[in-house]
């Protein structure tokens, strides 16, 4: 794929999903996959679309700089404008001369000759005087929304829960690429194993502290790696493998995952149990629950049955008190996982927080009662949201006196993280500026002696 092709897919993938309201992780796999894209291409396709998304606002802002009255022009070529600062501001390997020259001939292409026009004079403008600084911004929550492109309104919340320089901090850091991490299937190798290979194979890894499975990928695509296509390691970040690993797992035991799509922590908890005992998943879709069927598949686990069903209407399929452990890994904003699904922070809207906390609320009300009297239950979400986390869980306890958080809960958890700011009285919040994961809430539940 030449250069123009690769920047002209790049602009049909933000058009639908800057306007469109598409997931970019999976349009781009498609766009990949439909443009065959060679692989050696695939990063600066990721890149340039990921790059845009996540710099939209500050894009924004620099393209109101050049242009008055942007709102007029169409959708395509103020996307255009967005994906060719992007290049020339953040991607300095990518000479001017061809951003420009390619973003002319793609608005050749799909406009006339005026609009090409138009986008070689804001293109070259910007490349005699260069871009503006965010120092006429006055407000301070404001110029940080503008400068890390995170909306206002989220930016204010953050400020109000976790103060400014927590804040600043946090939006930073989703502006950065977050090193991939991979779970090895312990009962096909274990984690030295599995790094001495990589190392062999030119990979640059480093172990997890989060879990024994887990590898940090700081060089080279591991897609293309012989233990990533015989299904010997499963993509998952290193926040999400703690969950299984903070549930106490002990083979045999009868697990619940109620919300168990797209099945990462699914999978993790049967290996856990070496492949015994077994484990009921549920998601609300078909399609979904399918989806852990074929990765539990993929990954030879048997001890997994995973079914459609609301997870508030469980207990239509199952007896008070039936299962040893439970997760509920509830539905939530994805506040936490922003860097690699930056569209998020702009599709949210904070009436959605709230809806999702009552769902949240409803769930741990509905599911609870479905825990073994000696049992544990772990609810996360990887959000960095109060409402959707502390709130949730407080609002729990105070209503369900016959609960509380296993005082177990903190003194197991990894050594690097008992020490964590994010550690509270009700949990614990990894933020995505802690350890360069997801942002990430996690807590662990039984009910009380006596």
């Amino acid at each position: 794929m030449t250069k123009y092709k690769l920047r002209s897919a790049a602009l049909d993938v933000l058009l639908r999903v800057g306007d469109g309201g598409a997931f970019s992780h999976l349009l781009l796999d498609q766009t990949i996959k439909s443009n065959q894209v060679d692989k050696k291409d695939h990063a600066l396709l990721t890149e340039v679309v990921y790059g845009t998304i996540q710099r939209k606002l500050t894009l924004e802002y620099f393209v109101a700089n050049f242009v008055k009255k942007k709102h007029k022009l169409d959708p395509w070529v103020q996307w255009l404008l967005y994906l060719s600062f992007y290049q020339m501001v953040y991607l300095e390997r990518v000479p001017t001369y061809a951003i420009i020259n390619e973003a002319v001939g793609i608005a050749k292409e799909r406009g006339h000759k005026g609009i090409a026009s138009f986008v070689n004079g804001v293109l070259r403008q910007a490349q005699r005087t260069g871009f503006p600084t965010f120092d006429s911004i006055k407000g301070r929550d404001e110029r940080l929304s503008i400068e890390t492109s995170h909306p206002l309104w989220l930016v204010k919340r953050w400020i109000g829960y976790y103060g400014y320089e927590k804040t600043r901090s946090m939006c930073l850091a989703n502006l950065e690429t977050k090193p991939m991490s991979i779970r090895v299937q312990p009962m096909q190798l274990n984690q030295k194993e599995a790094i001495a290979e990589l190392e062999q194979d030119g990979y640059e890894v480093a172990p997890s502290f989060f879990s024994e499975q887990g590898v940090i990928i700081t060089k080279g695509n591991v897609l293309h790696s012989q233990l990533f296509q015989n299904n010997q390691v499963t993509i998952q970040d290193q926040s999400s493998m703690l969950v299984a690993e903070m549930m106490d797992l002990q083979e045999g035991m009868q697990v619940l995952d109620a919300c168990s799509a797209p099945g990462g922590k699914t999978t993790h908890i049967a290996e856990k149990l070496n492949n015994t005992g077994g484990i009921y998943a549920y998601d609300l879709h078909e399609k979904k629950a399918k989806q852990v069927k074929q990765k539990a598949e993929a990954l030879a686990l048997t001890n997994i049955v995973a079914k459609a069903a609301d997870s508030r209407q469980l207990d239509q399929y199952h007896a008070p008190q039936t299962f040893d452990r439970i997760l509920i890994d509830a539905p939530c904003s994805g506040l936490g996982v922003v860097r690699g699904k930056p569209d998020i922070k702009y599709q949210k809207q904070e009436q959605d927080i709230h809806k999702l906390a009552t769902i949240q609320t409803e769930l741990l009300k509905k599911i609870a009662p479905l825990l073994r009297k000696d049992g544990k239950l772990l609810y996360s979400t990887c959000t960095v949201d109060r409402e959707e986390n502390e709130h949730v869980i407080t609002a729990f306890l105070n209503e369900h006196a016959e609960f509380e958080v296993d005082p177990m809960f903190f003194e197991t958890l990894p050594s690097d993280l008992r020490q964590s700011s994010g550690i509270s009285a009700v949990g614990l919040q990894i933020f995505p500026d802690d350890f360069g994961t997801d942002g990430f809430f996690l807590t662990r539940l039984q009910r009380k002696n006596g």
